[in-house]
């Protein structure tokens, strides 16, 4: 895969606790000088649109950890598309999942996909899942008609294997993140069923396929 149909396949991130305006501007020129999408926090959205108003920009919902109640994820959803974001990722309720209220972690799914006119790509931490878990979360993502599952926060231990992706695309289009900090384990990635990569280290990513 060379560069140029790597490259938007690629949501190139930042959202560590002490990002800054600075770590965003970088992100967005480099999303733009290689063509890939950006991932970045939700307070940075409306300078992100107005600084590089032609990259894809992406933010979080309910981040890190999908603790918040429906009702905020809604509305930090609603405003986030206001502001500019493309796509929106969500963190779904995972001590939820954990503890079997299957419905209640579709529902609060469903009303953030119901909520905005984007793609949401519900992060369902799998890390932290057992494969039984797995299969109920891709069950409840596809059932709340979210665009994209997506493996990791990147924040828990452990990202995005080649199993997981395997059996979370059976369910959904995938989004690969943690971990991925190469052009290789990219592409391993995206031959395992992955259609999208989210990655702090794009640039490395890009730069190592075949191409200019």
């Amino acid at each position: 895969m060379d560069r140029t149909e790597l490259a938007p396949k690629v949501d190139h991130t930042v959202l560590g606790p002490t990002t800054t305006v600075d770590d965003v501007e970088r992100v967005l020129a480099e999303a733009e000088e290689y063509g890939m999408n950006a991932c970045v926090p939700p307070s940075y959205v409306p300078e992100a649109q107005e600084i590089a108003p032609s990259v894809t920009l992406a933010t979080v919902i309910g981040f890190p950890h999908g603790h918040h109640v429906t009702d905020v994820k809604r509305e930090e959803a609603v405003r986030a598309w206001k502001d500019g974001a493309d796509e929106l990722d969500l963190v779904a309720n995972v001590g939820r999942l954990k503890s079997g209220h299957l419905e209640a972690v579709k529902n609060d799914i469903a009303e953030v996909v119901a909520a905005v006119p984007v793609p949401v790509k519900v992060i369902i931490e799998a890390p932290l899942l057992t494969d039984a878990e797995k299969h109920r979360a891709a069950d409840a993502v596809r059932d709340a008609d979210a665009a994209m599952v997506k493996t990791a926060t990147g924040f828990a231990e452990g990202g995005a294997t080649l199993a997981d992706v395997e059996l979370l695309s059976e369910y959904l289009p995938v989004k690969a993140s943690g971990g991925i900090g190469t052009y290789d384990r990219a592409l391993e990635m995206l031959e395992a069923g992955a259609e999208r990569i989210g990655a702090s280290s794009g640039v490395e990513i890009v730069t190592g396929a075949p191409g200019e």
